[in-house]
């Protein structure tokens, strides 16, 4: 991810007023055990944030192993397997099958990185999907503003 994107979210993060949207960074070994466990390779801008801070608010809730505590317990890993198992009838099973639920939007719908890097958002009421950016790094800097 570019420096001038990580700055910013390092200064709005580590706000004292901010503890509860900033997580425990992620570590090699629990991004490698995810990574086996879902049978993907995450992509380097998602490990890059999470390994710098965890399970984090920026702009919308990303979620990792330990998350910033307003965000909720749910891990990558979580998400990643109860979607697959609730959506495996649906026409994108298969981009969940090879890809990993990142986020959620308010509607409970799994925002996911695809293989290529891709991310999509896709709505359980009507099994359509919608590309959302064309990176982890683009959806940040879409979505990403310090209050």
């Amino acid at each position: 991810m570019k420096d001038a994107l990580m700055e910013r979210l390092k200064i709005f993060l580590h706000r004292e007023d901010n503890h509860t949207l900033v997580g425990i960074p992620a570590s090699q070994e629990e991004i490698a055990e995810a990574q086996q466990r879902l049978s993907v390779s995450f992509h380097e801008d998602y490990v890059h944030f999470i390994r710098t801070f965890g399970g984090a608010y920026a702009g919308l809730a990303v979620y990792a192993f330990s998350n910033g505590s307003s965000l909720g317990k749910e891990t990558v890993v979580d998400l990643t397997l109860g979607f697959r198992e609730q959506f495996k009838e649906l026409p994108f099973a298969e981009i969940l099958r090879t890809g990993y639920v990142i986020s959620m939007d308010g509607s409970g719908d799994p925002i996911i990185i695809n293989q290529a890097g891709k991310v999509f958002i896709f709505y359980h009421d009507t099994g359509e999907s919608k590309l959302l950016a064309d990176s982890f790094e683009a959806l940040i800097e879409e979505n990403f503003y310090e209050w």
